[in-house]
């Protein structure tokens, strides 16, 4: 019963020391998405960090500055949703099949 229970464990370590490295080299890894057909970009990286807005000067109207809100919004938000994607689909392919350990898949 030991043994088996040590073997988890260094298993369980190397999976662990496997995930650090690829949270590492997710985070160098980013994703662009864009809104209102190009007018606002957003890079997120693989921490769900935003790395950089591009605002285009022609979507910048003083008169209307909730639809530019409403852009940003929904670009942040997609940047956000594809990066947590990706993030999950790289750590799915790090566990053993079978194995659910919830909050990481």
């Amino acid at each position: 019963m030991m043994k088996g229970m040590g073997n988890m464990m260094k298993q369980a370590q190397k999976l662990q020391e496997k995930m650090m490295k690829l949270q590492e080299e997710l985070a160098g890894t980013t994703i662009e998405t864009s809104a209102g057909g190009g007018m606002v970009k957003v890079v997120a990286n693989g921490k769900q960090q935003i790395v950089s807005i591009r605002i285009e000067k022609e979507v910048v109207d003083p008169e209307d500055v909730e639809m530019l809100q409403d852009l940003v919004l929904a670009a942040v938000n997609d940047a956000l949703a594809k990066s947590q994607e990706m993030v999950s689909k790289e750590m799915g392919k790090l566990m053993p099949a079978g194995m659910n350990i919830p909050g990481m898949v």
